[in-house]
């Protein structure tokens, strides 16, 4: 399923629904939008091993985040600290913001 806009942005404090880590909060560090996936701070964390050579002196176990699809993740909201959807309204000056929609409150990231 593609999707040409996505609510989250990077910076963002999301909720993991599905898959083996559901339930964490973390950051979002990166947003792949081609490939609708998001890499979020310490979530489906990869071990991958690897040998010494030119570039690292050290071998051994090596974890970082891989991406995971946005749609498994929900924006979390700072004032009600709850996982919710986006409503994207326009102030009087033209700005666009994104307010939470239970809430109402308006989202930084």
């Amino acid at each position: 399923m593609k999707f040409e806009k996505c609510a989250i942005k990077k910076n963002d404090k999301v909720k993991v629904l599905t898959g083996k880590d559901k339930g964490k909060i973390g950051k979002v560090l990166k947003v792949l939008r081609k490939k609708d996936r998001i890499v979020v701070e310490k979530v489906n964390i990869m071990k991958r091993h690897t040998r010494p050579n030119a570039r690292t002196r050290q071998g051994g176990i090596l974890e970082s985040e891989a991406p995971i699809p946005w749609e498994n993740v929900m924006l979390m909201c700072n004032k009600c600290m709850a996982a919710t959807r986006v409503a994207h309204k326009t102030l009087d000056d033209g700005k666009k913001i994104r307010t939470c929609v239970k809430c109402g409150e308006a989202i930084e990231s």
